[in-house]
This record gives structure tokens, sequence and C-alpha cells, in this order.
């Protein structure tokens, strides 16, 4: 039997024996090395640590100035990151952007709002709990993604806001090989404000390669009065035309909800209204309520993860999703929303990376 390389874990293979060797990166090692954790004597924190000496939390954070962009961690090697736990003490979750390149590449493999590459994001804290994702109390970012890279992986965070951010972090990987028919990590962000009347929502087109798409974030806000949720989620896999190979049949549908995510439109004996719910590949932890004065829209925030039906592309891929809801006439026609959408789209694929539309700039990303 070949050696274990100590990647693609779970309850099955845990016990296994594997020479990977285990590394985590944070303000307390910036390089990760084997025994120089905690040995920072000037870090942000000396001053709480005064008295203490050398190893009593002198760096447990960095502070990122307005329009600054740090490097998180620089790996040079084969393996992979395993978790990523982030937080953030100051800062706007949708001006605080993530990246990660991987092996070399100029373009970035990764590039999202930290709050929305952690499915929290409207700038406010909701309870995820899903396998590859969860935000616990009060701002905790994590993630279980695994990650892959064969020569190098440096991830960074720019901040767009106009306040200094103070921001927690570990990142925590593995040395060892990669296997060959081992994919890299993607995620793209976009966002439309509104969408154009009759216009379908694009979570992710021009890609190409070989790979897998595994997951969707979406933080929608709807314009409307009514129910929202109609519209079909369609993949376009190795060179579909005008009609998708996979078509869903609602967005509730998609994120593994049904009947308006309301359990009292079925069920009269069940209290009626939105009902926030988190499972280990899909929930919808997020309902934002208008209070009947300036927050006056509905919000939400979904998450689909395709773990154990990860979407296979041998060419290219192109997702799309339809704003849809429902007119007032009494023959009951379909209504073209203009709402205020956002995603983060998850996949793994072979490189190069091909260039990701343009961040929308801060002014476009803000959340009011």
């Amino acid at each position: 039997m070949a050696d274990f390389n100590g990647l693609g874990l779970h309850l099955g293979n845990l016990a296994r024996l594997s020479s990977a060797r285990t590394r985590s990166i944070s303000p307390e090692n910036f390089s990760g090395e084997k025994g120089r954790g905690g040995m920072s004597v000037d870090g942000p924190a000396a001053n709480a640590a005064r008295g203490l000496g050398q190893g009593w939390k002198v760096s447990p954070y960095v502070i990122v100035q307005p329009g600054e962009t740090f490097t998180l961690a620089d790996i040079e090697g084969s393996g992979a990151i395993q978790q990523i736990w982030m937080t953030l003490a100051r800062g706007k979750w949708r001006h605080t952007i993530l990246r990660a390149y991987w092996d070399d590449q100029e373009q970035p493999s990764i590039e999202a709002p930290a709050g929305d590459f952690f499915a929290c994001g409207w700038e406010k804290y909701a309870q995820v709990t899903s396998l590859a994702v969860c935000v616990n109390p009060g701002r905790a970012f994590n993630c279980y993604w695994e990650m892959p890279f064969r020569k190098r992986a440096r991830f960074t965070v720019e901040n767009l806001s106009g306040e200094a951010m103070y921001i927690y972090y570990q990142i925590n990987y593995a040395l060892t090989d990669v296997p060959d028919d081992v994919a890299y990590f993607h995620a793209q962000f976009r966002r439309v404000n509104p969408l154009p009347y009759k216009q379908v929502y694009a979570l992710l087109d021009g890609v190409t390669g070989r790979g897998q798409y595994v997951g969707t974030y979406m933080a929608w806000g709807v314009n409307n009065a009514g129910w929202w949720g109609e519209g079909e989620i369609k993949f376009f896999l190795d060179g579909d035309g005008e009609f998708p190979t996979i078509c869903g049949t609602g967005t509730e549908d998609y994120f593994c909800g049904a009947y308006n995510f309301d359990p009292g439109v079925v069920d009269r004996s069940q209290a009626g209204g939105y009902r926030e719910f988190n499972t280990p590949y899909a929930g919808m932890p997020q309902v934002i309520r208008p209070d009947g004065l300036y927050a006056s829209q509905q919000r939400f925030g979904l998450y689909r993860w395709h773990i154990p039906d990860p979407i296979r592309f041998e060419q290219d891929l192109r997702v799309t999703i339809q704003a849809l809801g429902w007119r007032t006439d009494k023959d009951r026609r379909y209504l073209p929303l203009q709402d205020d959408i956002a995603s983060v789209a998850y996949w793994y694929q072979t490189l190069p990376t091909a260039a990701f539309p343009s961040l929308p700039d801060k002014d476009a990303l803000e959340v009011i």
C-alpha cells in the first residue's frame, strides 16, 4: 500500500499514519517554521504583555492600514491548506478582500470579501454551521476547504475601508506530496445591485479547464414585496449553448429548502414566516427582517455545498440563476426581479486560472 499523504481526511482515515508535516501560520509565527512560534518581543500587544516577557501573547494580531495589502502567508513547497480561522476586530467585512495565489500565478484563484467568503455577507453576524464553513460567536470565520498547492501558496488581505483593520488569523496546513489528479481550489465573488429587469444573474462565467463546482454562497437583498425565490439555477457544461445540462426548479429548492423556506405555507399548524436553518451541506443561516424604520429591505444569506455531489466539467463551466417572483395579477404570472444580489462561487480546477471580472470598487461593494 502506498504511503498515506495526509490529505483528503475523514473519520475513516484519521487514524492512518503519514509523513506529512503539520505547520501553522499566524501573527505569532509568520513563516510557519518549526520551533519559531511565539517568539515576538515587539508585537502590537507588547504593552498588554509588559512584565511577562517573550512568549506571552505579544503578537496575536496584525494591523492593516487603509489602502494596504498585507501578506497573511507565503508558503514554499507542496501540500494543502486544511483549515483557516480568522476574525476582524475592526474593519468592514465587505471591504476586507481575501486573495490566494497558487504556484506563482499572478492571477488570484481566490478573490472575495472576507464576510462573503465565509458565508456571512451582510456585515452582521449569523451562526453558520456546516461542514465547509463555520461562523461562530461573535465574528469567528472558519473554513475547512482543502486547498492543495504544488510549489507555493500565497494569501493576502487588502483593506479597502477608511479605517485600520485588526486581523487575528491562523492558517493550518500540511506539507506533503500532492497527487497528479488533485485540482486547485478557487472562489470568486460577484455583485449586481440592482439586477437589470429580465437579466439573468451570472454566478460564474469564463471558467476553462477541468474540474468540479463545489459550492455557492449568496447574499440576496430583496427590493420588492412578496416571494423572491422562483428562479432556476443553471449549469452550462463543456460547450453547452443556449440550454444547460443541469437546470434546477427554484431558488429555495437549490438551497435544499422548499415552499418559500416557510413551514406555514403548507402546514397551517406551523408558525408562518421565514425559518433560518443550518445543515452540513445547505442552509439559510441569515434572515435580516425590516425594522419598520431605516432597515427597510429583506436580506438573506444562503449556502449550498456540493460536497457529496460535485458538478464535474471537462472543458468549461458557466453558472447562472434567475431572480424571479410573482406578479399580483390573478392569472399567476412570474415577475422578473431587480434585486441586490452578491455571490461567491467555489470550485476546483486545473491551472491556469482565467482572469476574474474586475472586483467592484469600494462604493459598489458597500452594504447599506
